[in-house]
């Protein structure tokens, strides 16, 4: 049901909403803030840059309105300002056109008044002198001849009152008068003062007519230059206002707000793109948004150690602290990682057994009406949505899970670590590097089926295996196991929740991951963060990564406390911005962590702690003085063509390269997901509701043979002794009633926690090629 339409704007209105203007040919149309008031079309990025900064206005007085099609039009004012526009429908057009049509006659309208009135005076200002003098002469000249009427009309007020008294007697007279000699005399008498007071009222008419006249024909001039002060007491109020935030921001950063790392000082690291760090004062590139205020202030401030503490010996502190005397020195956290354990050897390159693959199909451009399918979604979860492949990227989520290993070198460096608080950066770093790649995949991974795995072996290159096992499908989970011949173990469970909401969708995972260290035996674990696809409907998909995280080391009791802040247009902080804390047992902070999800972190040691003056929320904010910061991991750059090929990574794009003697369940060798890789979407849509139709036919089977062994004598035997008989009962009454292959539950006893977790067999099945005990699930 169309929604109805709005009245259109009447010629005094003033007219606001969003369109999409031209930009260039890199970035295209882009969505601005478009207010029509007073025959002048102005622009800003947001509606928050309404009270300070404009991007361009342009005048409709002498504007030419153009209509190209549906939904573009363009407004020109003959070369020197062209506005290429879009609306979002035919219809929003249509009421753009009508309103700019009636704002531009009256626009030419006022101007011709203006002209006409404008006479005495030259149109264009003069210099500062003489319009001064010009207009100070006239509204001299004015005054003086209202003056003399305002005089002309006492004058004239006085006589009527003289002579309406004198005709008010003679009237009074007259009618006490009896008939007689004196009649014809009384009755001159009043005549005369009748034609007396006629006369004087003609005066005092026409003196009101040019006194009227002579006001009217000024009165124009002067609204104008009232209305042209106000709007200049307006504009000095807004500057004065905007000039008082501003000293009051620089008050507040002055007294304690954050001093990020030098690297991140710089204003061009919110430029994702790549290009020059050189800013540019036009509308279109640039990068500095300017705000009315922070959406989320800063949890704690860092700001510079006292110099003292550089001229320290770090020989007595491991790790990270040996750079206390090289604060000026280019070193490498690994550098001085490897600096605490003189007796650990140095890596050596590994030689990888096989050329991997460094490019897949280029992603075909086919049309799909996203709204026809999404309509009947909403408020479902994403798991029981059936969605054709165009929404799909040619992986499964299992496949997407073994990616957070991509930088797996942090967690072998946190290894070799002699201190706790040092391998907690490390696997803080790991924990934020895992969402490096999810910053422009917008497309959905495949819902693996029950029983499908992955396996990743990259024994031989990185020195790590890793298998992951769908071992629930409502709710879907996925078990993920890897290990390493550094002396590290990744397990996880990962359980997703997810819910499309019109706009957005959001992505919750449920599930824990821990990390295990032989050498230490510490035992980390943490939970992931909520994932949101914004802009499902209209607009460019772009995701965010929001919430917090704690990594907990369960042997010693630290813990680095990781903010995802979400992106606001409000906030002055760089886009997809970490910030962490790593604290001991006692609560005291070692180390601050900072950086962005999507490019790098660094790490700064702390030396000394305080707490400073209360924050916007009157919430009391912690200083920490720290050395100069390190950079502890940077992404690594997408391949070359990554646009055309779902942006995968050069991890990403190996993961579905087929390979030899996996198992019949690997999501390697799901047709559909090839069908996809391959670009032939059609037959890929047929294969996966094939597919998914037989997981359903499969799923029912095992539901009616559950019931039937409920059903069984020696079930029954069992049902009468109570509480056993009621555990088997809603086991084999679960829908997902599957015994996983490779995983089994464990109840970890360090972290409290249930999970999947490898019990063994699947390399040496590998290695024998048996194949046997897997189900037949494509």
């Amino acid at each position: 049901m169309s929604e109805p339409k709005p009245p259109t704007p009447t010629p005094g209105d003033t007219y606001k909403g969003w369109l999409f203007k031209w930009t260039n040919y890199i970035k295209g149309y882009q969505r601005r803030w478009f207010v029509l008031s007073n025959g002048l079309l102005s622009y800003y990025r947001t509606q928050a840059e309404m009270g300070h900064t404009c991007r361009g206005t342009i005048n409709l007085a002498t504007a030419n309105i153009a209509v190209e099609d549906s939904c573009n039009f363009v407004i020109s004012n003959g070369g020197a300002q062209t506005y290429h526009l879009k609306a979002s429908s035919e219809v929003e057009r249509q009421r753009w056109i009508t309103a700019l049509e009636l704002a531009k006659a009256k626009a030419v309208r006022m101007q011709a008044e203006s002209d006409d009135s404008g006479d005495e005076c030259p149109a264009v200002p003069p210099t500062s002198g003489q319009g001064g003098s010009c207009r100070n002469s006239e509204v001299q000249s004015t005054l003086r001849t209202l003056s003399s009427k305002v005089e002309d009309l006492n004058t004239c007020n006085d006589l009527i009152v003289k002579h309406g008294s004198a005709l008010q007697r003679s009237l009074s007279e007259l009618e006490g008068l009896r008939v007689g000699g004196d009649m014809g005399e009384k009755m001159r008498q009043v005549t005369e003062r009748a034609t007396l007071f006629r006369i004087t009222s003609n005066a005092m008419i026409n003196a009101c007519r040019d006194f009227l006249s002579l006001a009217q024909s000024h009165s124009k001039r002067w609204q104008k230059a009232l209305q042209v002060e106000r709007d200049q007491r307006i504009r000095l109020e807004e500057t004065l206002e905007q000039l008082a935030k501003q000293h009051n921001h620089l008050e507040r950063a002055f007294r304690g707000a954050t001093v990020l790392p030098p690297s991140f000082s710089n204003p061009a690291l919110g430029n994702k793109g790549g290009g020059s760090g050189k800013g540019d004062a036009s509308d279109e590139d640039d990068d500095n948004e300017f705000f009315d205020a922070m959406e989320d202030p800063a949890e704690f401030i860092t700001v510079p150690a006292d110099p003292k503490y550089h001229r320290r010996s770090g020989s007595n502190v491991s790790g990270i602290s040996s750079e206390t005397g090289m604060d000026d020195q280019s070193v490498n956290f690994d550098e001085l990682s490897l600096a605490s354990n003189p007796e650990s050897p140095q890596p050596l390159e590994l030689e990888p057994v096989r050329q991997r693959r460094t490019r897949i199909p280029d992603k075909p451009n086919y049309y799909l009406n996203l709204w026809s399918i999404m309509k009947n979604c909403i408020g479902k979860e994403l798991s029981k949505i059936p969605m054709p492949v165009n929404f799909n990227e040619p992986l499964s989520m299992l496949q997407r899970l073994s990616e957070d290993l991509e930088y797996y070198e942090l967690l072998d460096k946190a290894a070799k670590c002699q201190s706790s608080l040092e391998q907690m950066c490390y696997v803080a770093a790991f924990t934020v590097s895992s969402y490096s790649t999810t910053v422009h995949r917008t497309g959905k991974p495949f819902n693996p089926l029950l029983g499908e795995t992955f396996e990743l072996d990259r024994l031989n290159e990185c020195g790590y295996r890793s298998l992951c096992e769908q071992v629930s499908h409502h709710p879907p989970a996925a078990a993920h196991h890897a290990m390493s011949e550094k002396g590290w173990t990744l397990r996880q469970e990962i359980t997703l929740a997810s819910k499309f909401r019109g706009k957005y969708l959001s992505i919750m995972p449920l599930g824990s991951i821990q990390c295990l260290f032989d050498k230490s035996n510490n035992h980390y674990s943490w939970k992931k963060v909520t994932t949101t696809v914004h802009n499902i409907i209209v607009g460019k998909l772009w995701i965010d990564q929001s919430g917090e995280i704690d990594v907990v080391n369960h042997k010693t009791g630290d813990r680095c406390h990781l903010k995802f802040a979400p992106y606001s247009y409000f906030s002055r902080d760089v886009p997809r911005k970490v910030t962490g804390v790593v604290t001991d047992k006692d609560g005291k902070a070692h180390y601050v962590l900072s950086g962005t999800w999507d490019e790098k972190m660094e790490f700064s040691r702390v030396m000394q702690s305080s707490k400073g003056e209360n924050g916007t929320e009157g919430k009391q904010r912690t200083v920490y003085q720290t050395l100069k910061a390190k950079e502890i991991w940077r992404k690594n750059p997408l391949p070359e063509g990554a646009e055309n090929m779902y942006f995968f990574s050069s991890l990403a794009l190996t993961l579905n390269e087929p390979e030899e003697g996996v198992a019949p369940t690997d999501s390697r060798r799901r047709p559909d997901q090839r069908l996809m890789e391959d670009g032939r979407w059609d037959e890929a849509n047929a294969e996966k509701q094939r597919i998914e139709e037989k997981q359903r036919s499969v799923r029912r089977e095992r539901e009616r043979e559950a019931v039937k062994a409920a059903s069984s004598p020696e079930e029954a035997d069992v049902v009468e002794t109570g509480t056993e008989a009621n555990e088997v009962s809603d086991e084999s009454a679960h829908p997902d009633n599957y015994q996983a292959l490779w995983f089994e539950k464990f109840d970890d006893p360090v972290s409290g926690e249930t999970l999947h977790i490898y019990k063994g067999g699947y390399w040496e099945a590998k290695d024998q090629g048996s194949w046997d005990m897997c189900p037949d699930i494509f």
